[in-house]
């Protein structure tokens, strides 16, 4: 089975890379980063919704291309090699595919044309501070039509237009569709790790709320059809992590061909080849899992959980030590204001944690693993 993406692919990622190349140095995230209001750049954020990028994976019918989810990896691969400050995986990764999920026709109709065009921008919202999510820890509820709570912190909140919300309803949580400028609605920007990714603190007081498709009529499967959103965007995570872990292995190594120490290039040391073969490594690895995620959510194949876990656990790894590893290799520099490694290690912190931290996701792939494991036994036996 070949899991490298076909001549088009290749096609369609190569014009993204010398895209985002000419629009979105990493110039433009500092830019962000350094404003006093940073959260995204609103002129790069056009010009993707031009290049029709987010609508990659939604279909025809509502707006979108119709691409395909494994295009839309290759997408996500470059706009983390560039990392560019702009809502794309709020809106695509998260809100998109939890439409396409979960929402109902009317709802898909609604609201997928303006995502897909790039003109709306939409979120998930289901944390509520740290710690691991569960029923226990939901405090926002849904009663009469409305939502009543508050959600930190939710990646592009600022500047959302709409939001999927987990909620406690009449028979336990549920996802609800909420347009963000209605009633009751306030927001608060707060600071994180990463600034070219904003967020907020949403506060809803009895704001106007629908449940998202069939999820929210008091079936209470809110949590389970989180976890199964959280299972795609996942695997578009890795794929962005992949990207920009690889820009990183870029700059170690660039760095350590240029920098003398001793009247050698450092990289003619074993110390740094050993972290650069490290970085490599680890690539590679995080490389081919992101890879059978991206079969696996293309197909919707029974594997889809498992490969989702761990793309997101190789990638996540994969990504953070890159950039450790990358700030050692420049040295004194490294760690400085001036110098890019930070833009990237903030980033990796970021990405690491928006869905979940690493330890919860391998608490996930083991649990789906040793299930697999026991319906194979189950299966064997009653054969």
């Amino acid at each position: 089975m070949n899991f490298d993406y076909s001549d088009e692919q290749k096609a369609l990622k190569d014009q993204a890379r010398r895209f985002l190349s000419d629009v979105s140095p990493l110039a433009v995230a500092r830019k962000v980063l350094e404003a006093p209001s940073p959260g995204f750049d609103a002129t790069l954020w056009t010009r993707i919704g031009e290049q029709g990028w987010c609508g990659a994976a939604i279909p025809e019918a509502y707006g979108g291309f119709e691409f395909g989810h494994v295009e839309l990896c290759a997408l996500a691969e470059e706009l983390g090699r560039a990392l560019a400050p702009v809502p794309f995986a709020s809106s695509v990764y998260q809100f998109s595919e939890a439409l396409l999920h979960a929402g109902s026709e009317a709802q898909k109709l609604n609201l997928l044309p303006g995502i897909a065009s790039g003109e709306r921008i939409g979120t998930l919202a289901f944390s509520e501070g740290p710690g691991v999510l569960s029923a226990g820890r939901i405090s926002t509820r849904y009663s009469n039509g409305a939502l009543t709570g508050t959600k930190l912190p939710v990646t592009d909140g600022g500047i959302a237009h709409h939001g999927i919300v987990l909620a406690l309803g009449d028979a336990g949580p549920d996802l609800f569709l909420v347009d963000f400028s209605g009633n009751g609605v306030t927001r608060q920007a707060v600071s994180t790790i990463d600034p070219t990714r904003g967020a907020a603190s949403i506060t809803f007081q009895n704001t106007p709320a629908e449940p998202l498709g069939s999820a929210g009529k008091g079936s209470g499967s809110g949590l389970e059809q989180l976890r199964r959103i959280h299972d795609r965007t996942a695997i578009l995570l890795a794929f962005e992590q992949v990207g920009g872990a690889d820009r990183v292995l870029e700059m170690a190594r660039d760095y350590a061909l240029e920098r003398y120490a001793f009247g050698r290039q450092i990289g003619s040391y074993q110390a740094i080849k050993h972290k650069l073969a490290d970085i490599f490594v680890k690539n590679e690895v995080a490389r081919a899992n992101a890879y059978y995620g991206a079969w696996a959510l293309a197909s919707n194949a029974p594997e889809l959980p498992v490969a989702a876990a761990a793309a997101r656990v190789a990638a996540s790894e994969a990504y953070w030590f890159a950039c450790r590893e990358n700030i050692q290799t420049h040295g004194g520099i490294g760690f400085t204001w001036e110098a890019d490694c930070h833009l990237f290690y903030r980033r990796a912190r970021h990405l690491g944690l928006v869905i979940g931290a690493q330890r919860d996701w391998k608490r996930r792939l083991a649990d789906r693993l040793v299930r697999r494991v026991a319906q194979e036994n189950a299966q064997r036996s009653e054969a």
